[in-house]
């Protein structure tokens, strides 16, 4: 098909745009040959004319279907053009958030800005072992690739990351390293890969600064090699570095910073080791503060700092180096601050004692006056003489930063090369991965040396890209068998050679820097002069003639000629030099050992090279016959040899390409900047890969692939059993022209284009298939509509008019009643009317009445009113008129007298003016003053007697005041009543005559009252009736509210028990997650047991090697030590010679006695602790309260004391009672006895003094018992129960007890004190010898012990009855208080009756608790302790016994007469034990569990019978008392079961045999035990056969240890198995035929690195479960137990195929979600096939089943994310967002899930609160449970097959 027949009407093109690269059109009509125009429509909804070029006429660029958009490869997109590529990458990162996508062989990572969660270990695990097109694009799937292919190639690995300053290179290359440290591990103990990973904050810390693009730039170019041993573990690693940014130590632009290094220093200067540095703010340094931005946001330095030094210590790098390099560090800031003060324009000089200066050199350890004339002078060497020079100021401060940039350089080499030489090891290396984090293709506005090096790099490294992808490309046609054309690439070679040929640019660099008089102008001329208008890379600016331009393969670059001759040479003055060489610090001179090779002696002799860095110097003439050999290299000639060194390493590897991106400018996360993507795509070779990739076949199917998807096209006569074949003949159909597609060997190749084709003819067919399916499915559905519409119809006219009938006859009759309801009604209106008219009528005239005979009596009053007033008024009147005239009167007088004193007194001023009138005043002034003194006095005199008359005489006008007054009050008072009698007397004649109106009108009112009070009777008798009915009503109510709150209880019942229910649950999970942390400690104690077994087996053969003829054999006997042994010094002798009999090359296999110490010890420091922090409370408690039981204390434990002395005297005086009778005893039988039979050798005389002498011990060990037990009493707070102290005297009391009379009694004595069963006395004369005396006096002696045991017994008894009284007396109180708080609750509302009602419960439940747990332990620990106590007892008396019998001679045991007694047979009764001999013990483990096949003679077995065998032997072992035989067997046991589990643990018949054995035998211990709880499951028969003598309690817990782990080596199997089928089966597979649709894929699924090696479907999983249910329930394992491991399974599918789903987009569709829940409902299927389905298997699946429904659901409205948020509740957000995120359409049909929804879905899921984690933990196993299973099977019917080989063992 041509391709102008794809430009018709809606096509969509790409069409160039100046802002947006490209923007998206759509054609409006369809093209035709020979148009010059296209009608296209915008986005934005613009229609534009797009003008075609004339000379080329290319049309624009298609765009691909919408479902190829978003694809993991770019090389599976149709069409593969510039366009395609930008929209995939801004879709996938934007839309998708994914950052990673494959470009063919090239991984494009993008760097979000953004911490994301894909980087975790869950992430390694899941793509460790995965093919590389099987999974979402990843820097980890490219190790995973470079790992795996190293290891199946047997060749070596390089990984190329590359981009600009800013794309994330240093952050690829970092995870690509913890991928290989974590997947890989280290080969030894050394940890190697942390130390790999440690390299990182070191290099990053000199090499690394922020730049204005990254804030963790790196500034140098590094390779690491990581190398691998033969089993591909890391071993070491290597690495070199390339072209260090020295300029930035003293130089940074604005915004940007020096080496992270500095900062971290200035920031940790207060630490008290940085003291001697003398350092402080960054900003106090020039060398730091340049850029003016000393802090990164987010960033503490001082924390780096940390992290840096811990590194260098995990490195090996000492505290005294570390310090080293500080203080150089330190050096070069404190340098940088050295000032210059010009002395002329020629010479400048250092200020003296210059504190800069001086602390360099302190911290240096060089001189002063040595550094500081060397910083300011320079050496001139001619061929006759050496003379020195000063040096200007600028000359000065170039040369100190030179050798600032120098120090460094030197320091950052010596630091590499520690590091490298803490991660070389001594091992071989076999094979290495090497990871290259280089600089990507840089331009600036202003380009120089450095940059021109980097694009030089760059060039290299992609001519070596170029040339693998066209390598792979040609093999890949090679392989399919496909004709193979010469595809046109871009080959950089001629830029490579103008840049590294002879006269090349760095060749004319090196001439010009040997030259005398070279400078960058003369060598820029020299290159115009060579290469311009010769060479077509390379151009000269029309403005400049200090720069060049080289075309690269990215684009053009223009260098800057100024600095490059400065920068290539990189010199510094040899006399500094030599003074830091001359230092007394030690390390300083290490980094200059090369500098004899690097400087030549004369820096400027021969050749004229001048050694300065910036200023020239005049050269001296120089021989011509000079040798370059004299002068170190240029930089540009190592950066040359280096670079070439690096390519033959890589081109001698299998490269993988990492090609990071900068999405923006501005470190915005997640934002696309189109026109510097589209740059660094050009740049990084991504293109370069498209084109060529475009250039041929691009799009790749096989057959299958390409029939599943375009099944459609094909008709069923085309479809033939060959695929091939069918392929072939539908490709000749659709596709006309042949050079569109090749048909390869298992794959078709097609040319660009021609997927998009096929895929629109596909959507055509599709389409037409859906608008056939949709007309007439629509006809039908319209059909079935306008028939239903149609009977509707009818049915509904029948009803309405038959509503409309009966709506007429109601109205008709409505009609009539309504007239004669009018007529009434009209009647009665009128009538009542007129009623009312009337009333009203009567109502006014007397209202109208009254009204006018008030008005006249109004009148008359107000006025007479009105006189009284006028008669007041007129008498104050005339009253106030005479007051006011007195007071005018008196006012005039007063104005003329004020007058006639003025007057006066002007005449006395005039006179008191005058001279004479003051002499003559004055004299006798003093007797006028006496006069007037006594005048005064007078006047003063009377003036208080008139004061007292007038006051005299107010008080009687006073009172003749009021009594006037008063009177006439009293006179207007007369004159009132007289007035009102007056008026009264008119009114009660007025009120007469309204009493009789009254009256009249009352005797109406009485009638109208009676007539009423009838009326009120009968109301009366009816409210009586209606109040009845209420009260029955109410009654009626009382009963409903009974019965609701009899319902409300109910309900608050419920909602306790619900509450309940929840603690339980919770109480539940808090266990099983306690149980499955220490479950997980119990792993790893068994994979630290199993590595320290290893190393000791390693060391053993070390240290012991073979001896030729020594056979070592191995052993499986434990040790004797245990933790209840507690032998005495005797046993300890014993076993001394016993231990050193036993061979020392024996092995001896781990002590369990030694574990159960340990744990012990554990679980009771743990319970300690716990008992001494209550305890403490409890003082803490109790301080006040006991200072007032002081006083009670005494005398109660005086009472105590007392009591205890009592006891002890009792015991003491019958221990003396019995010795006493004993000695009164043996002298009887001495005097009475006949002296043959009391002869010491006699017979009857033996006897008698053993059992006397047993009977002596045996009070000796009752009296030491006694006395323990009554230390332990006094010690103990509460007494010990009787039954938990297990104790020989109280088995003894119980079997009393159970004896009916004395004869029973008196033979179980006889029994008892019989030891020695050889006796064959004739009992006839043992009669007549007394013996029945002494029978008697025994039997005495025995009541007397049961007597006083009787007693004891009786007082515990009374203690335990008062015990009970007290707390029955408590439950009393406590009933009361109950019953007070239910009165209480009652009475408060429901709701919050049921919450006081729930935390009442609560609080008693925990009380409860807590008491019986504290008492559970108390009790446990003196149960232990007085076993442990009994044990040591009980073995003192059996080796006292042991050491009786031992004295017995053989000769008297052979004189002693024996009679033969007749012995009756019975038949044997077998007692469910097994008897074997201590030296069989290790054939027994050995025939009995290690050469034990559980698929050979186990098959035919009864399950679990090698549990029962060895339970058989504990049984017989603890019936014999022997408690090391016991500690062996299960010691060797436990030991050999480790032991074949090591040999054949990933077997997993053999696993889960011994899981279901050591169950059993668990069971076995457990259910003979002889405890109650266990006991109860047993029949009579299988309790006589309890333990008798040892409690195995601890072994029980050992043996529990053992199944964890076991079960847990069984996940691990079923893991392994189960892993390879389940992302097939449940994924991959197809189950239901034709539902998925197979997308395009790129080459990273064409190229995988494992060979198809058979796929796995659904039913491989079935099978595999059903062997695995087949294999247990063979073994017998426990049906609970089972459950378990089916829940673990399902667990493990369902978070393996979750995971897989997560990380594989082109997993999440609708069709992969059906495929999905199929699959899962054949599970649940199986499930209930077994019976299985209340295992916990199926919830365990629910996240997968969700995500299935994830996929299906709609996701458009707000509703549907309502939905989604309530449906995934078990997905966490991050999970539901990711697979939203990777939901990819498989037909055109479906939509993608918009961005605004999966934001609608975040904002709805913020307050969740679940895991940020993405992936579920594959790795996690349930905690597992071992209930108690009792068997049904009786031991003494077991029998033992033949094929076992234990014929050694009998039955007993």
């Amino acid at each position: 098909m041509a391709a102008s027949e794809l430009y018709t009407k809606f096509a969509r093109v790409w069409i160039p745009d100046h802002e947006e690269v490209w923007k998206s059109a759509e054609l409006l009509k369809d093209y035709k040959p020979g148009d010059k125009v296209l009608l296209l429509h915008l986005e934005d909804g613009k229609d534009l004319e797009y003008c075609l070029d004339p000379k080329t006429k290319e049309l624009p660029h298609l765009r691909n279907p919408d479902i190829l958009v978003g694809e993991n490869d770019l090389t599976a997109l149709s069409y593969l053009h510039e366009p395609a590529v930008l929209h995939n990458l801004r879709v996938r990162f934007i839309d998708s958030k994914l950052i990673y996508t494959y470009c063919g062989i090239v991984l494009v990572a993008i760097n979000p800005y953004e911490q994301l969660p894909i980087y975790g270990e869950d992430i390694i695990n899941a793509y460790s072992g995965q093919n590389m097109g099987d999974m979402d694009p990843h820097i980890f799937a490219v190790a995973e690739e470079a790992y795996k292919q190293m290891a199946r190639d047997e060749r070596n690995q390089s990984i190329i990351v590359s981009g600009e300053s800013g794309a994330g290179k240093t952050v690829s290359a970092k995870y690509a390293m913890r991928y290989f440290a974590t997947v890989s591990g280290s080969a030894s103990e050394a940890n190697v890969e942390e130390k790999v990973l440690a390299s990182n904050p070191i290099m990053e810390s000199i090499g690394n600064a922020k730049t204005t693009r990254n804030d963790n730039s790196s500034r140098f170019g590094k390779y690491i090699e990581i190398g691998f041993d033969k089993r591909y573990r890391i071993i070491g690693a290597n690495m070199r570095t390339y072209l260090l940014e020295k300029s930035r130590v003293v130089f940074q632009a604005e915004e940007e910073r020096n080496y992270h290094i500095f900062y971290q220093l200035c920031a940790s200067a207060k630490l008290p080791e940085f003291k001697m540095l003398r350092l402080g703010d960054a900003n106090n340094f020039l060398y730091t503060k340049q850029g003016g931005s000393p802090v990164i946001e987010g960033v503490d330095d001082a924390k780096e700092m940390a992290h840096t030094r811990q590194a260098c210590t995990l490195l090996g790098i000492s505290e005294s180096y570390q310090m080293g390099i500080f203080q150089i560090l330190a050096g070069i800031l404190h340098l940088g601050n050295v000032g210059f003060t010009s002395r002329d324009s020629d010479s400048c000089t250092i200020p003296p004692k210059h504190e800069p200066l001086s602390i360099f050199c302190d911290l240096m350890g060089v001189d002063f006056e040595e550094m500081c004339h060397w910083l300011c002078h320079r050496k001139l060497a001619t061929a006759t003489e050496t003379y020195i020079k000063p040096i200007s100021k600028l000359q000065a401060t170039n040369a100190r930063d030179a050798l600032a940039k120098h120090i460094y350089a030197k320091l950052f080499s010596w630091i590499v090369d520690h590091v490298n030489q803490a991660l070389h090891s001594a091992v071989k290396q076999h094979s290495f991965i090497g990871v290259l984090d280089i600089y990507g293709f840089e331009t600036f506005e202003v380009n120089s040396f450095e940059q021109f090096c980097i694009n030089y790099a760059n060039e290299k490294l992609q001519q070596q890209f170029n040339m693998h992808v066209f390598k792979l490309e040609q093999e890949e046609y090679m392989k399919e068998q496909i004709p193979w054309t010469l595809i046109d690439f871009y080959d950089n070679q001629p830029c490579i050679n103008l840049i590294e040929s002879k006269l090349g640019i760095l060749d004319l660099l090196d001439e010009e820097c040997k030259m005398p008089k070279g400078t960058d102008d003369t060598w820029a001329q020299k290159l115009y002069n060579t290469h311009l208008n010769k060479c077509a890379l390379f151009e000269k600016p029309r403005l400049s003639n200090k720069a060049f331009i080289i075309q690269h393969f990215a684009d053009k670059v223009e260098y800057q000629c100024e600095g490059f001759l400065e920068k290539n040479k990189d010199t510094v003055f040899e006399e500094q030099i030599k003074v830091l060489k001359s230092s007394k610090f030690k390390m300083l001179p290490e980094l200059f050992q090369d500098e004899e090779k690097a400087i030549s002696p004369t820096s400027a002799t021969s050749s004229g090279r001048t050694p300065l860095t910036r200023t020239p110097a005049k050269p001296t003439k120089g021989r011509p016959g000079q040798t370059a050999k004299e002068h170190k290299k240029t930089v540009g000639h190592q950066f040359r040899n280096s670079l070439h060194l690096l390519m033959e390493t890589l081109n001698a590897t299998t490269p993988h390409y990492v090609r990071c991106i900068k999405p923006n400018d501005f470190k915005f996360p997640f934002t696309f900047d189109e026109k510097r993507a589209v740059q660094q795509l050009r740049a990084c070779g991504v293109l370069e890969t498209i084109r060529i990739s475009a250039a041929g076949f691009p799009s790749r199917w096989t057959y299958q692939e390409f029939f599943s998807r375009y099944r459609v096209l094909m008709k069923q006569k085309d479809v033939l059993s060959d695929r091939k074949q069918t392929c072939k003949n539908v490709l000749e159909k659709l596709i006309l022209d042949k050079d569109k597609y090749q048909f390869g060997r298992t794959k078709i190749f097609f040319r660009a284009g021609q997927v998009a084709y096929l895929e629109k003819l596909r959507a055509d067919k599709l389409r037409a298939a859906c608008i056939r399916i949709q007309k007439t499915i629509r006809g039908w559905l319209l059909r079935k509509k306008y028939l239903r519409m149609r009977k509707a119809a009818i049915t509904i006219q029948r009803y309405v008019r038959g509503h409309q009938a009966r709506c007429y006859a109601k109205f008709l009759r409505r009609t009539k009643a309504a007239t004669i309801i009018q007529k009434y009604w009209r009647m009665y209106i009128v009538h009542r009317r007129y009623k009312i008219k009337k009333t009203a009528t009567i109502v006014l005239q007397s209202y109208l009445r009254g009204y006018l005979a008030r008005n006249r009596y109004r009148k008359i009053l107000r006025e007479h009113k009105a006189v009284i007033i006028q008669k007041w008024v007129r008498g104050w009147l005339a009253r106030t008129y005479y007051k006011r005239s007195v007071h005018a009167v008196i006012y005039l007088q007063c104005c003329f007298r004020r007058m006639m004193a003025k007057r006066e007194l002007k005449k006395l001023k005039i006179e008191a003016r005058s001279v004479e009138r003051y002499k003559k005043l004055h004299i006798g002034m003093e007797n006028k003053i006496m006069q007037l003194q006594r005048k005064v006095d007078e006047q003063n005199k009377d003036y208080k007697c008139l004061m007292e008359k007038l006051t005299n005489l107010e008080g009687i006008y006073n009172s003749e005041t009021e009594k006037l007054r008063s009177d006439l009050e009293r006179l207007h008072l007369s004159e009132e009543e007289a007035k009102i009698a007056t008026g009264r007397v008119l009114s009660l004649q007025e009120e007469i005559a309204k009493l009789r109106k009254d009256l009249e009108q009352t005797q109406s009112e009485k009638k109208s009252i009676e007539e009423r009070a009838d009326r009120y009777k009968q109301e009366t008798e009816q409210l009586v009736s209606n109040l009845k009915e209420e009260n029955t009503l109410l009654k009626q109510e009382k009963e409903a509210l009974n019965h609701l709150i009899v319902e409300q209880a109910k309900e608050m019942t419920e909602t306790m028990e619900k509450k309940l229910v929840e603690e339980t649950k919770q109480l539940e999970l808090d266990l099983n997650d306690e149980r499955l942390r220490y479950q997980n400690l119990l792993n790893e104690f068994s994979r630290l047991e199993e590595r320290y077994d290893d190393l000791k087996e390693e060391m053993t053969l070390m240290v012991n090697a073979p001896k030729p003829g020594h056979k070592r054999t191995d052993s499986t006997h434990s040790s004797n030590e245990s933790e209840y042994t507690f032998s005495s010094e005797i046993a300890e002798t014993e076993d001394i010679p016993s231990r050193t009999e036993e061979p020392s090359e024996k092995k001896v296999p781990l002590d369990m006695s030694l574990f159960l110490k340990l744990q012990k010890r554990v679980t009771e420091l743990e319970q300690e602790k716990q008992v001494m922090q209550d305890e403490l409370d409890r003082k803490e408690e109790q301080v006040l309260r006991s200072k007032a039981k002081e006083e009670e204390r005494p005398q109660i434990r005086g009472a105590e004391l007392e009591y205890e002395s009592l006891k002890r005297q009792e015991l003491e005086s019958e221990n003396k009672k019995l010795k006493n009778e004993l000695n009164e005893l043996r002298k009887a039988l001495s005097e009475k006895s006949a002296p043959e039979v009391t002869a010491p050798g006699a017979p009857a005389y033996r006897v008698l003094m053993e059992q006397l002498t047993s009977v002596s011990e045996e009070l000796d060990v009752r009296k030491e018992e006694v006395l323990i037990l009554r230390s332990q009493l006094v010690s103990q707070k509460e007494a010990i129960q009787p039954k938990n102290t297990m104790t020989d005297s109280t088995i003894l009391l119980e079997d009393v007890q159970k004896m009916k009379d004395k004869g029973e009694i008196a033979q179980a004595y006889i029994g008892l004190k019989e030891t020695n069963r050889s006796s064959a006395m004739d009992c006839h004369d043992l009669n007549e010898d007394g013996e029945l005396l002494l029978v008697y006096e025994g039997l005495k002696q025995a009541n007397r012990l049961l007597e006083s045991q009787l007693q004891s017994q009786k007082r515990s008894h009374e203690s335990e009855a008062e015990a009970l009284r007290g707390e029955i007396q408590s439950l009393k109180e406590e009933n009361n208080r109950q019953q007070q708080l239910l009165a209480q609750n009652l009475q408060l509302p429901p709701e919050a009756r049921i919450e006081a009602s729930l935390q009442h419960e609560i609080t008693r439940l925990t009380n409860e608790n807590l008491d019986l747990m504290e008492q559970l332990e108390k009790q446990d620990k003196t149960v232990r302790k007085l076993k442990k106590q009994l044990k040591v007892f009980a073995k003192k008396i059996g080796e006292l016994e042991v050491g009786q019998m031992e004295n017995i001679s053989p000769g008297q045991i052979i004189d002693e007469p024996i009679r033969p007694v007749n012995i009756p047979r019975k038949e044997k009764d077998f007692q469910g034990m097994l008897e074997y001999k201590k030296e069989d013990e290790q054939k027994l483990v050995k025939n009995l569990i290690l050469e034990l096949k559980p698929r050979g003679v186990a098959v035919n077995l009864i399950p679990g019978l090698p549990a029962y065998i060895l339970f058989m032997c504990v049984r017989h072992a603890d019936y014999l008392n022997d408690d090391q035989k016991v500690r062996s067997l299960l010691t060797s046991t436990i030991n050999s079961i480790k032991k074949v589990l090591k040999k054949r643990g990933d077997d997993f018949e053999t696993v889960s045999f011994w899981l279901s054995n050591t169950c059993r035998f668990l069971h076995c211990l457990k259910q003979y035990s002889g405890e109650e709880g266990f006991m109860k499951h047993n029949t009579s028969r299988q309790n006589e056969h309890c333990l008798t003598n040892f409690d195995l309690a601890e072994y029980r817990q050992v043996l529990s240890d053992l199944a964890i782990q076991i079960y847990q080596q069984l996940v691990r199997v079923l893991e392994n198995i189960l892993q390879p089928m389940i992302v097939s089966g449940m994924l991959e597979h197809e189950t239901i035929q034709g539902v998925s649709g197979v997308k395009p894929t790129g080459l990273r699924k064409r190229t995988s690195s494992i060979a198809d090696e058979g796929t796995y479907t659904l039913d491989s999983i079935l099978r595999q479960l059903n062997s695995f249910h087949s294999v247990m329930c063979q073994h017998g394992m426990d049906p609970e137990l089972i459950k378990q491991v089916v829940k673990q399974m399902f667990y493990i599918v369902g978070a393996v195929t979750l995971n897989n789903l997560l990380l594989r987009k082109d997993m999440c569709s609708w069709s992969k979600g059906m495929q999905i829940r199929y699959n899962v409902s054949q599970l649940e299927e199986w499930l209930r096939d077994k019976n299985l389905m209340n295992s916990g298997a199926k919830e365990t699946l629910e996240p997968l089943i969700q995500a299935a429904q994830l996929l299906q659901v709609k996701k458009k409205t707000d509703d549907d994310a309502e939905a989604i948020c309530s449906m995934c509740n078990a997905l966490t957000t991050a999970q539901i967002v990711k697979v939203l995120n990777l939901y990819t359409p498989v037909n055109e049909f479906e939509e993608r899930v918009s961005v605004s929804f999966i934001r609608t879905i975040q904002m709805r899921l913020r307050d969740r609160k679940d895991s940020p984690q993405l992936l579920m933990d594959a790795k996690h196993i349930f905690p597992v449970t071992f209930p108690f299973n009792p068997s049904s099977l009786a031991l003494e019917t077991i029998q033992i097959p033949a094929s076992l080989g234990l014929g050694f063992i009998s039955r007993v």
